[in-house]
This record gives C-alpha cells, sequence and structure tokens, in this order.
C-alpha cells in the first residue's frame, strides 16, 4: 500500500444506504415534470437516465419516499448476475424521481471528508463489480441480490481527499471523450440514414423487381468438406455460432448444410423482419443451417454495395417487415424478397451513391473504433489509479495539464 494510503471498507466512507419502496406504476416513459418511480435500468449502464422509470399518481405518490440527491451513489441490489451490483453517480437532484426498493444510495458521512465521485469509480471498477457480483446470492440464474452488509464490507483502498479529487477528475476526462464520442457517433448514424433515403430512394430513380437481380444458391455441403458453421444476426450480421452463443448450435451431420461463399447474401427467412440478412465479408466460404435462404447478386445490374446500402435502408427493413406480416408465418421467401422493388439507376449512378455512402460509414466505423480505444484506456486507467499504483501529479507524469490536453484531443 502506497504511503498515506489506507485499506479500508467501503462503509467507513459513507453513514449508510437508504432506499426507497416499491410502488405500482405506469407504462411509458414519463416527462421530466411527471412523477416517476425509477427503475433498475436507470443506474444499469452506469450513467443515471431518469427516464428509466414509470409515472406515479394518486395513492402510490404518497407512498414513493427517497429522491436521488446530487451528489450521491445510487446502487442496484437486484438484478442478473452480470448487472447485479451496477451504479452509477448522481450530478444533479431529481425532486420527481424516487427509488425502488431494489436500488439504494448513499448517504454521506458527516464527519468524513470524501469525494463521492472517486468512489463512483471504485464501484464501476472491474474488481469492485467482479467482486459484488461473486458475493450476490439467489436461487433464480437470472436475478441475484446483494446485502448491504457485502456492500459495506467491500474492501477498498483509500488515498488521500485531494488525491481522491484528482482521480475523479482524471477519470471524469475519459467519461467527457467517451460521451462526446457517442454523440458524434449517434449524429453521423441519423446522418447517414438521411444519407441513404436521400441517394438512394430519392425520386426519379427507375425502381425494378429484386427478383431480376437476385439469383438463389442452393449448394449443399456435401461430403462435409466445409466445417466453419455460420449463423447471421440483425447486429452483427455473418457470426460463429460458437462465439455468439458459447455452445455448438449445429448438426453433428452437416453434409445438408447450405454452402455461402464470399460476396454472397444469406438470411433466415423468420428473421430477416428484424433485420437479420448480411453479405459474407470477412471469410471465404462457410455453410448454413438449411433452413436459411442463400442467393447472389446480377452484378452487372446493380452494384453489390449498392444493394447491401438498401438493403439496411428503412424504407427496404419496413418493406421486408410488410412482406413478413403478409405471410401467414411471419416469414419472408425468396420469393417474397424478390418482390419488392429497388430504385435501381444507372450503374455510374450506383456506384457514385456507393462512394458517397461509404465513405460515410468509414467516417463513423473510426469513431467506433476510437471509442472503444477510450472505454479501453479507461478501464486501464480505473485499475492504475484506482489501486494507486498510479498517482495523478506524482512522478508517473498523470498531470491535471495531460488532462487537459487530452480533453482538447477528444473534442477536436
Amino acid at each position: 500500500m502506497i504511503k498515506e494510503w489506507k485499506n479500508g471498507r467501503v462503509g467507513e466512507l459513507i453513514a449508510s444506504l437508504e432506499s426507497g419502496i416499491s410502488v405500482n406504476g405506469e407504462d411509458g416513459t414519463p416527462s421530466n415534470d411527471d412523477y416517476a418511480v425509477l427503475k433498475v435500468s436507470a443506474v444499469t449502464y452506469g450513467k443515471f437516465n431518469p427516464q428509466a422509470s414509470k409515472k406515479i399518481t394518486g395513492s402510490e405518490l404518497q407512498r414513493a419516499k427517497c429522491n436521488p440527491k446530487k451528489g450521491q451513489i445510487i446502487i442496484s441490489r437486484s438484478n442478473t448476475p452480470d448487472l447485479v451490483g451496477a451504479s452509477c453517480y448522481v450530478s444533479e437532484d431529481y425532486p420527481n424521481r424516487f427509488l425502488p426498493d431494489k436500488l439504494w444510495q448513499t448517504v454521506p458521512h458527516p464527519e468524513k471528508k470524501v469525494e463521492h465521485k472517486w468512489l463512483a469509480y471504485f464501484l464501476a471498477s472491474p474488481w469492485a463489480r467482479f467482486r459484488l457480483s461473486k458475493l450476490a446470492t439467489g436461487t433464480s440464474n437470472s436475478m441475484k441480490n446483494i446485502t448491504k452488509s457485502e456492500l459495506l464490507t467491500l474492501p477498498i483502498p483509500i488515498p488521500p481527499f485531494l488525491e481522491q479529487k484528482k482521480i475523479a477528475s482524471f477519470l471524469e476526462c475519459w467519461d467527457n471523450a467517451i460521451e462526446k464520442t457517442e454523440t458524434l457517433i449517434a449524429a453521423k448514424e441519423k446522418q447517414f440514414e438521411w444519407l441513404t433515403s436521400n441517394l438512394i430512394n430519392r425520386v426519379g430513380h427507375k425502381r425494378t423487381s429484386a427478383s431480376g437481380l437476385m439469383t438463389e444458391v442452393s449448394k449443399r455441403n456435401k461430403n462435409s468438406t466445409i466445417e466453419r458453421v455460420l449463423s447471421v444476426t440483425n447486429h452483427s450480421g455473418f457470426v460463429l455460432p460458437e462465439e455468439q452463443f458459447e455452445r455448438r448450435v449445429a448438426s453433428a451431420n452437416v453434409s445438408n448444410y447450405k454452402v455461402v461463399e464470399q460476396g454472397q447474401y444469406a438470411y433466415n427467412p423468420s428473421r430477416i423482419n428484424v433485420g437479420s440478412i448480411a453479405r459474407l465479408d470477412d471469410w471465404e466460404n462457410g455453410i448454413l443451417s438449411p433452413m436459411y435462404v442463400v442467393f447472389k447478386l446480377d452484378t452487372k445490374r446493380v452494384c453489390s454495395d449498392y444493394f447491401l446500402h438498401w438493403l439496411n435502408s428503412s424504407e427496404a427493413r419496413q418493406r421486408i417487415k410488410n412482406s413478413a406480416q403478409g405471410s401467414v408465418r411471419e416469414t419472408v421467401s425468396f420469393k417474397d424478397l424478390g418482390a419488392i422493388n429497388i430504385p435501381l439507376p444507372a450503374m455510374d449512378v450506383q456506384k457514385d451513391v456507393t462512394y458517397k455512402l461509404n465513405l460515410a460509414q468509414m467516417e463513423i466505423s473510426l469513431l467506433k473504433k476510437t471509442l472503444e480505444q477510450y472505454r479501453s484506456q479507461k478501464r486501464g486507467l480505473m485499475q492504475k489509479l484506482l489501486t494507486g499504483e498510479w498517482q495523478v501529479g506524482s512522478s508517473q507524469h498523470l498531470s491535471e495539464e495531460t488532462c487537459q490536453e487530452l480533453s482538447k484531443e477528444s473534442i477536436a
């Protein structure tokens, strides 16, 4: 332990933990002026979300108690194994919101100087989260609980008050960078959706049936020559099932599985309405369950990137969803997909549209990589700073000036 730091327990730093009570709320998102009881999800992602709540009125409002207070920490005592113990710092008072019985709020100690933002970072650190999840108990695999005693006796390395403030300030720089990057990504994605709609679904573009652009592929994995089994998801495209679902989902005999080759498309007819359709880009080939539909494009008539952008457009998603709703089993067959009309300008126009959209998409991808770097850096800094291995303003040169420079870089 570093000089002037000491080993302690969380309970030494606060007076107690307070909580609300369970009240009945109305469905829907309340306005800022409504009185509402918080959901556990209000603290799940490490940032306080007052909108994750249910409106309360009448006798239920009379029963509600304990408002979120500025400078305190709210902690989830009950959640799934991965999320139990999730917490967040409250940056302002919320007189219109109330805690349920599943959320605790710290009560400051009247005789001790503690930087609660530093304490919030510690409780959100990977070490503390891991320890709390291991302490959680419960018979259900979906919901676990921690006790006040377990939280209050959680070991914590305690630095001097001034160092607490410096650590909190330094880590806040990374939070600011993360928040600004998330905001920028959201704006760029909204701009990209607008661009896609205006460049592809522009009035005047000739429309043609998608059936004339696609050819179904039914090649089978005879003799089981291909071993890479794939699945298609709505968020990640083609994935390895054992990585996505942490188990093998393929049959023992894969000789009847469909082969998908690089550049070809595939979808699950019962999942395409939620976006589970993709082009194979990351692997040379693979195999899919026989339930999948695999097809290739006539690249003399349609640019593959153009077609992919159209598939991901809001108009295409809605048309596919309508096709599923019109089906008895809410599936979209290859014939159903082919019946959808696609805007199809001349090839040179397709390539020009694709070039612009690919550039915009590349910018978003780079921003997401930057965001993940910030998150990774923050996790590393939390490990170093919250254990005292590094000290702000010490020989490691983690000075406030460094923090300010990094903050400027994040804004730029």
